[in-house]
């Protein structure tokens, strides 16, 4: 029997089917499990990024497996079908000198069949998810960046020898089941910095000593909060003591960029909401305050001109009346998990009931592809509202 031609025993001969007609299909010489073959479905707008090898696969042995675009990251599931799929390799993609075996023996046109390799009894889909950053937060929480590292000739093979609880650009997108643009959106919203080479979260102390060092500095030297000039504000805190990563990182803490610079100095203003709050936390780090006596304090604190309102503290701060008086005690939409399970556990733990005016900051950054906030909140919290004119309360679902 003459071997089939290379050019129509393989996928081609079912690319050329005519409609209505039917191709015989016969057994591959290789057919097999072949678990190494998987069939994966696509949108067509994530085509081209397969395409193109512009997605990475992601996660560690003991997760569940991520699939990450430049933007975004979508899980992989396992969806069984009900029809078998037959998958046929194009022709010659395996070299075999071996004739493929037809299913119908009556059949003697060895020109035009299909080889089938294996039979998928599933396929893998595609799910767009909320990046994983609860564990970027905790990786980077392991080494906070201290005072004490400030060493301007630093040994930098003796840092790498030291580098428990370091973490490069490389090792986090190992780590972290999230896209790039994902995973730079979560380093800001730590107010993480890259410090050579690693990517860092500096101790809250120390950021303190050097916000209240510019502060200072502006006071002795007449700058207006609102127009720092960045050249100036680093070199005067490098002269301090403190490295210039770091000065120039405190403008990007506690401020916004509102010029660019080109041929000179950029210029920065200090954000009066992240300042103020920077201050409350001080304030509240060693536990809850009468609200009068935190006021107090609060107001001599921040700089003078910055309004200091408690509106500012939303998502930082729970308030609640003990008897006759009013208590305020830290509670940072920061420190919660990302993962909307997990965070609404937390908030329900932190109170069984919640007014809606209380519980939105919290939940407000919550971002779940296909999911909008009434969804969540119907996911996860049962809402009661005595009358029609009453506020809704939240309690667990």
């Amino acid at each position: 029997m003459e071997p089939p031609s290379p050019d129509r025993n393989g996928a081609e001969a079912v690319l050329n089917l005519q409609p209505s007609s039917s191709i015989p299909i016969t057994y591959h010489p290789l057919f097999g499990p072949h678990d190494d073959l998987i069939l994966l479905e696509l949108d067509q707008k994530l085509l081209p990024d397969v395409l193109h090898q512009r997605v990475t696969v992601r996660g560690q042995p003991d997760e569940d497996a991520v699939l990450c675009t430049e933007s975004k990251t979508y899980a992989i599931k396992s969806v069984g079908t009900s029809n078998s799929v037959f998958l046929i390799p194009p022709s010659g993609q395996f070299n075999s000198f071996e004739s493929p075996l037809c299913c119908d023996e009556n059949y003697h046109d060895p020109q035009s069949v299909a080889s089938v390799i294996k039979i998928a009894t599933g396929n893998m889909e595609l799910v767009e998810v909320a990046p994983r950053l609860d564990k970027l937060r905790s990786l980077l929480f392991e080494n906070p960046y201290r005072s004490e590292e400030d060493v301007e000739m630093v040994d930098l093979e003796e840092m790498e020898g030291k580098n428990t609880g370091l973490y490069s650009w490389d090792d986090l997108i190992e780590k972290v089941q999230a896209s790039d643009d994902e995973l730079r959106t979560g380093l800001q919203a730590l107010s993480a910095v890259e410090i050579y080479g690693y990517w860092r979260i500096v101790d809250e102390k120390y950021m303190d000593r050097i916000l209240r060092m510019l502060l200072h500095n502006s006071v002795l030297n007449d700058w207006s909060l609102s127009c720092l000039d960045e050249d100036d504000v680093v070199n005067v805190l490098e002269s301090d003591g403190f490295p210039r990563k770091l000065a120039n990182h405190c403008l990007h803490v506690y401020g916004s960029k509102v010029v660019e610079g080109v041929s000179t100095s950029s210029i920065w203003k200090l954000d009066e909401r992240k300042v103020c709050v920077h201050f409350a936390r001080d304030i509240l780090r060693d536990g809850n305050r009468k609200m009068e006596r935190f006021m107090e304090d609060w107001t001599r604190k921040v700089p003078e001109g910055m309004p200091a309102s408690l509106d500012m503290l939303e998502g930082e701060v729970l308030i609640e009346k003990l008897g006759a008086e009013t208590w305020i005690r830290a509670f940072s939409v920061s420190s919660l998990p990302y993962n909307p399970a997990e965070r609404f556990s937390v908030l329900f733990k932190e109170r069984p009931k919640w007014e809606w005016k209380d519980l939105q900051p919290y939940i407000r950054d919550l971002r779940v592809p296909g999911l909008s906030a009434e969804g969540l909140l119907l996911k996860y919290t049962r809402r009661t509202q005595p009358t029609a004119d009453a506020e809704p309360v939240f309690s667990i679902r």
